[in-house]
């Protein structure tokens, strides 16, 4: 291997960690051709997990890092509903083999690199006034810019109730809710106002009243877009309905 060739590799392993995916634009602007990227495979110097998606050798690859190089390519991506309630410690029961719940902007499929090694759900979800660029209290964990983009508590429960009657159970819904004893009744206003689900703004005002939980007194006097005077009504495959009272 030539000069330049080995400058650019000791170039790439000083910028690079283990277990974070390296992209190929990533190559690109190191000045690392694909040709190039090729040798360093054959040669052992990259490991290839699919097409224009390498790793380091005989590193691990982390889903932390890979949730923030797909953060880049994925409009809106954050861990939301169940998944960011978990982190926050609000949680029914562990799951043995948990779901990752992500959330989009744009309907996508996830990359197979990732998915055949992750156990996650992608949704695409639009259920507030907002812009892929600027969602609603969708904040990196624990603030540090280091970690995930992660949906905040209050949201977390709406984009939860928000599947409520598709994939996602009463029951269960319920249950997790109960431990939901700190939500912020500034931040949980905010998103209400600007919730666009009918549904979702109901089901959490009726919940929040039948568990007592302590948000509710704080904002059960506003108005929020519940829409009409009417019922609204939903019934699934199996034949059961959901009725929430305006």
């Amino acid at each position: 291997m030539n000069t330049n060739y080995d400058n650019k590799l000791k170039s790439l392993y000083s910028s690079i960690s283990p277990g974070k995916p390296i992209m190929s634009s990533d190559l690109a602007n190191l000045g690392i051709s694909s040709d190039l990227a090729v040798y360093y495979v054959k040669a052992g110097w990259l490991e290839r997990l699919s097409n224009g998606v390498y790793l380091k050798p005989q590193s691990t690859l982390e889903f932390k890092a890979c949730i923030n190089v797909l953060q880049k390519k994925i409009k809106g991506l954050h861990i939301g509903g169940k998944s960011a309630l978990e982190q926050y410690g609000i949680r029914h029961y562990l799951s043995k083999s948990p779901t990752t719940y992500l959330y989009s902007w744009d309907t996508v499929k996830l990359p197979d690199w990732f998915a055949s090694r992750y156990n996650c759900e992608l949704q695409r979800k639009r259920i507030f006034r907002e812009s892929h660029d600027l969602l609603l209290h969708v904040s990196h964990f624990d603030y540090k810019d280091d970690n995930n983009l992660v949906s905040e508590p209050e949201r977390a429960v709406l984009e939860l109730l928000s599947g409520v009657g598709v994939s996602q159970s009463l029951t269960e819904s319920e249950e997790i809710l109960e431990g939901a004893l700190n939500l912020r009744p500034d931040i949980i206003t905010t998103l209400l106002q600007h919730c666009t689900s009918v549904k979702t703004v109901r089901l959490f005002l009726e919940i929040a009243e039948k568990l007592s939980l302590p948000v509710y007194e704080e904002i059960k006097d506003q108005k929020f877009p519940s829409g009409s005077a009417s019922n609204w009504v939903w019934r699934n495959k199996d034949g059961n309905t959901l009725v929430l009272r305006p």
